[in-house]
């Protein structure tokens, strides 16, 4: 991404929908993808994306309705916002990360072994 673009935990529940139907939606299709853990009104979901078109985040295209995809890869967000969230509370540091969640026991210890794991192989 190219300029830092922040979006509320309401506006990331759409671009999941939208990630994971790998297509454009319309407004009818998000709403309906929500499920029915977030049964938000209709203008509820439009001002969603009206907020997440002018941050940039959406594109719309017209055909019989207004269909809408993101412009950023779901990867790529995560790779930014995770970046920013060691940056902020780790110095940075990945490796202050880890040990931080190895210390508060937030991990399993078949978490662990996986994680090691992947690191031997990855790395």
């Amino acid at each position: 991404m190219d300029k830092k673009i922040t979006v509320s935990d309401a506006e990331w529940t759409v671009l999941e929908v939208l990630w994971s139907a790998g297509k454009p939606l319309n407004a009818t299709d998000i709403r309906n993808g929500l499920g029915e853990s977030r049964r938000w009104e209709r203008t509820t979901v439009l001002t969603l994306i009206q907020r997440l078109l002018k941050k940039g985040v959406l594109r719309q295209e017209k055909r019989e309705v207004y269909y809408y995809e993101p412009c950023v890869k779901r990867e790529e967000y995560i790779k930014d916002e995770t970046k920013d969230f060691v940056d902020k509370f780790f110095k940075g540091s990945s490796r202050n990360l880890a040990a931080a969640l190895v210390n508060s026991e937030a991990l399993s210890k078949k978490e662990l072994e996986e994680l090691r794991d992947y690191f031997n192989q990855n790395c």
